[in-house]
């Protein structure tokens, strides 16, 4: 699994960046950022943005600056810094054409039953991040995880990234991250998208960024492999998922309050 190694520390990993690329300089500006940090705290870093985001509320919504020119710019973020890249696809359609440009493709929540996304991801060889749908019980994702193994691809993650509770909140059973670590794949919690508050009459969702580091502490307590954060500089006027960002310069303080307690868990 390639975003364990070069691990001396024995740390978990780090999926982060922005929802989605908004731009080059923006994306080339958090990764150098990210990376600076996640070196010098010994954190493997995967850094994450959506070349396209395409499930929004509201038609006017952003969606990206063009498929194949966010694509060049995770490219540019492998190629520039030596990290790994994970995006989402949308369709099976997609899972070649992103394969082409970075090392992690991502099965979202709404998707993570389609079994043609996750063949097509399966078959391009590329490690497959299925995130666990809201609808979904942990052990359930399970099935989802075989459809990948069985099309050939051993290299699976799962994303815990919270579950449905009523119409406009999202909670963490965090007994949920063991339980999907026996099946015996490396299970990563999604912290900013657990913080989410869905279906807003505004048809922008909401979210609880001052919960952060609390979701992030429990995580890391319970044995999460890795983490995923979305951040970006300016999180007010982010064009995707501000309301649940991490703001950028609380990024450093907040991993190294998480490596201090992985250190403490492990003795």
């Amino acid at each position: 699994m390639l975003e364990l190694k070069n691990n001396p520390a024995g740390n978990f990993f780090l999926l982060a960046g922005p929802c989605v690329i908004e731009g080059e300089e923006m994306a080339m500006r958090i990764a150098e950022r990210v990376v600076n940090i996640t070196e010098k705290l010994q954190i493997p870093y995967v850094f994450k943005g959506s070349y396209r985001k395409a499930n929004r509320s509201r038609l006017d919504s952003f969606t990206g600056i063009g498929d194949e020119k966010a694509l060049k710019v995770l490219q540019k973020v492998h190629d520039t810094f030596g990290v790994p890249t994970v995006t989402d696809i949308h369709s099976a359609e997609e899972a070649a054409m992103a394969a082409e440009y970075v090392d992690v493709l991502q099965i979202p929540a709404f998707l993570c039953r389609q079994t043609d996304i996750l063949i097509a991801a399966a078959k391009t060889g590329k490690v497959v991040n299925i995130k666990k749908g809201q609808f979904l019980s942990p052990l359930a994702m399970r099935f989802a995880a075989e459809k990948v193994v069985e099309a050939g691809n051993k290299e699976v993650m799962i994303t815990e990234r919270g579950t449905t509770f009523g119409y406009q909140d999202l909670v963490v059973d965090y007994r949920g991250i063991p339980e999907m670590q026996t099946f015996g794949y490396p299970v990563i919690l999604d912290v900013t998208h657990s913080l989410q508050q869905p279906n807003q009459t505004s048809g922008v969702t909401g979210g609880m960024p001052q919960l952060i580091e609390t979701v992030a502490k429990a995580g890391i307590a319970v044995g999460a492999d890795g983490l995923f954060i979305e951040t970006h500089e300016h999180p007010e006027i982010a064009k995707s998922d501000g309301a649940n960002m991490l703001k950028l310069d609380l990024l450093e303080g907040l991993l190294t309050k998480l490596v201090r307690i992985r250190k403490a868990i492990k003795g």
